[in-house]
């Protein structure tokens, strides 16, 4: 076996090919997508020699496992879990050679939710719109892995990259999430944003790409009518119906018809993103 390509032999829960996202198309109607968590994306990118924005897998829950057809570079980031080669134990967090014909298993998370597979080359499946990424709202980019997929792997560079910070750890126990109120706190009441800024949430099992939904005390609305369809952005807290805050992630829809009543800085979803059913979520306000 000599192509530069892997062979999915364990797709896992949910394993998806991700890069940093296609941007600037919002007006059209597309989501960014993306990897959910970045800063691990680029850091196994960055342990294999790869650009930064190359295409990488992304696992949840229970990674997954390929075998190489050709000898490759890999690391494994994001959430920590268990990496073995031909049931051998590997290094999570570093980079590590695996042979032609080899398993490379990616195990359960033990900690967060979704851990990143990096390749040297990249995975090189067809752009669309400028990222490899899959979309699960749109349905753009290639389908999630399914058992006995074949992905291709771009060229490696002879280089590895250098790391000048170790892999980050997980998430925290209590994932605290800080907001700029609006575009539309007023459709609430006063006492609904004192709950948002002081009362704790939870994670719910609902939560998936599109949006991280919460369980906890619904927030009330001052204003009962309905609202036309505006621009959604990445991080935005929606209130449904239900009450319950739901925090947009990238695969969120570009619009939407249920007020928001704040948004998410966005260096705080990449905890988001790792943060398991039944985690505390706090949000905080900004001043």
């Amino acid at each position: 076996m000599t192509d530069r390509a892997v062979s999915v032999v364990r797709a896992g829960a949910l394993t998806t090919v991700q890069d940093l996202g296609r941007t600037g198309y919002a007006h059209l109607g597309v989501p960014r997508s993306g990897a959910l968590d970045p800063g691990a994306a680029r850091l196994v990118n960055r342990l294999v020699g790869n650009p930064e924005d190359a295409a990488v897998l992304e696992t949840t829950v229970d990674g997954c496992a390929v075998r190489p057809r050709c000898a490759v570079t890999v690391a494994v980031g994001g959430a920590p879990c268990p990496v073995t080669v031909d049931g051998r134990p590997a290094a999570w967090g570093a980079a590590v050679r695996v042979a032609a014909g080899a398993l490379l298993e990616v195990g359960a998370a033990t900690r967060g939710l979704r851990a990143y597979v990096g390749f040297g080359g990249g995975v090189a499946v067809e752009a669309v719109l400028g990222s490899r990424s899959t979309d699960l709202l749109s349905g753009l980019g290639p389908a999630p892995l399914a058992d006995g997929t074949v992905l291709p792997l771009g060229v490696e560079s002879a280089v590895r990259g250098s790391v000048d910070a170790p892999p980050w750890p997980g998430p925290p126990d209590e994932l605290v999430l800080r907001v700029r109120l609006g575009p539309r706190h007023d459709w609430f009441t006063p006492g609904a944003l004192r709950t948002l800024a002081t009362r704790a949430y939870r994670v719910s099992s609902a939560s998936n790409r599109i949006g991280l939904r919460t369980e906890g005390p619904p927030l009330e609305r001052a204003r009962t009518g309905e609202l036309p369809s505006e621009g959604m952005v990445l991080g935005a807290v929606q209130v449904p119906p239900d009450g319950r805050p739901v925090v947009f992630l990238a695969d969120h829809p570009t619009t939407g018809g249920y007020p928001v009543v704040a948004v998410v800085r966005e260096s705080d979803l990449a905890a988001a993103a790792q943060a398991v059913p039944g985690t505390t979520v706090r949000f905080v306000p900004l001043r």
